[in-house]
């Protein structure tokens, strides 16, 4: 049974179409009526919508199969709660058409997603609702975000930095969030009843923000150079030998080619 990643490990950063193997895998997936899970961070689009375009680019992930942080907001932030929220232009809108009130004079919740551009008045506008009591809330807990073949501090660092000046603790809707991982082994009971994390392997190219979390909860951790690492030496020498992946592939062919 897997738990799936989507950016940097089934599509690529750069050209947003399927990294090498990523639709020859879901297709052994389905084939093979092996239960799995994929679990994404994406939040630009509505969940249907962004399903939809995978579906369109090959991956043939049906409904039942595919999980993402705006399917599991509401569970964090009531839409009675006024949110200053921090993210792609797409991202602000995906929050309007869900019904959420943004309010950038006197929020309840600052909620960060990704952007690549963040303003230091951006910075400062947070810390300051932070400063007056609002709740700090990431839509995950990604360690990079990489695009235009460029990397920048995914939501995690900027969720650190935040808790680092103001001293207010952050939840993390999407992964690597113990609420998240819980909802996607529900819907992956629906496919294998009883289904339990140590059955699980998780399949991602972020090891901070996916697998170290996964790993914690006794799930197994297959990590790709697909997407946001480069070289497994960037990162694996500086972890503890606890939170290292079972496995290291350069891309779901050679997953695919292991099986």
């Amino acid at each position: 049974m897997y738990f799936v990643d989507v950016q940097g490990t089934l599509i690529d950063d750069h050209t947003k179409l399927p990294t090498c193997g990523a639709v020859a895998f879901i297709d052994y997936l389905n084939t093979q009526r092996i239960p799995y899970m994929v679990i994404t961070n994406s939040t630009k689009n509505p969940s249907d919508e962004f399903l939809g375009y995978l579906n369109q680019i090959g991956l043939n992930i049906p409904h039942e199969h595919y999980l993402d942080p705006l399917m599991m907001l509401e569970s964090h932030i009531d839409k009675n709660q006024k949110i200053a929220a921090y993210g792609s232009e797409p991202f602000l809108n995906v929050l309007c058409s869900m019904g959420y009130t943004l309010d950038f004079s006197s929020p309840d919740v600052v909620l960060v997603a990704i952007k690549e551009d963040f303003t230091p008045d951006e910075y400062a506008q947070m810390i300051e609702f932070l400063l007056a009591g609002a709740e700090l809330v990431g839509m995950h807990k990604t360690t990079l975000y990489a695009k235009n073949h460029k990397r920048y501090p995914g939501v995690g660092a900027i969720l650190k930095m935040l808790e680092f000046a103001t001293s207010t603790p952050y939840t993390v809707v999407g992964k690597p969030s113990i609420p998240f991982f819980e909802e996607a082994l529900s819907r992956l009971r629906r496919q294998k009843a009883g289904a339990a994390f140590s059955e699980i392997t998780i399949i991602s190219d972020d090891v901070k923000g996916d697998l170290i979390g996964a790993q914690a909860l006794g799930m197994r951790g297959i990590f790709v150079l697909s997407g946001k690492i480069r070289n497994a030496d960037e990162i694996i020498p500086s972890l503890k030998i606890s939170e290292r992946p079972a496995e290291i592939y350069p891309d779901m062919q050679a997953i695919l080619e292991h099986l």
